[in-house]
């Protein structure tokens, strides 16, 4: 049994792996590299669109029962944009790479859910929290919360709000255990159902 010369193979084994077809000279790697940048690129983009649109959307003209809906219609299009990126990952021919773009996607996106959240409660009524909040505060926050490091400098004062952050702890935990498990068991699929 002859052992194949990757020059004669066309590159198989790295086009396999890409999904591309076998290409001389290499064009099959430098492709792969490019969609790899592309998607960071990508990534890192939707990331700064997000965070842009938070300072830009007019938050301050929410009421507080308007922002309940909020909260509960963007929750509910978390879980399905959740669910669609799991899918694309499972279908992508760089599931590792469609994975980060998910996470790019949907950390900020939740994380500036609950920021927009605590900005228009704090707005409505500045007593909330132990201090009145600016997006940059409310963003600080709800990072903080989410990382559960929690230094103490802004605090929730009612009750309220209290079960709300509460609720945002929780979900974290979610996210960061099962949320995160989901995702690597995406990419694991993506790659066996790639070879």
């Amino acid at each position: 049994m002859q052992a194949r010369d990757p020059q004669q193979d066309g590159g198989g084994a790295e086009a396999r792996s890409s999904g591309a077809g076998a290409e001389p000279g290499g064009t099959s790697a430098w492709r792969r590299r490019t969609m790899i940048t592309f998607g960071l690129l990508r990534a890192g983009a939707t990331s700064v669109l997000l965070v842009v649109l938070y300072y830009l959307l007019p938050l301050d003209r929410d009421s507080v029962s308007h922002l309940t809906l909020i909260l509960i219609l963007g929750l509910a299009g978390f879980a399905a944009t959740a669910y669609w990126e799991v899918r694309s990952i499972i279908r992508s021919r760089l599931p590792g790479i469609r994975a980060i773009h998910a996470l790019a996607t949907l950390v900020p996106f939740f994380l500036l859910l609950f920021a927009s959240t605590y900005f228009v409660l704090s707005y409505q009524a500045p007593a909330t929290f132990s201090e009145p909040l600016t997006r940059s505060d409310a963003l600080y926050f709800t990072i903080t919360t989410f990382a559960t490091v929690g230094f103490g400098d802004v605090v929730p004062r009612s009750e309220a709000v209290r079960l709300l952050v509460s609720g945002q702890i929780l979900l974290d935990l979610v996210i960061l255990g099962l949320g995160i498990r989901v995702i690597i068991g995406a990419v694991k699929k993506g790659r066996t159902t790639e070879a």
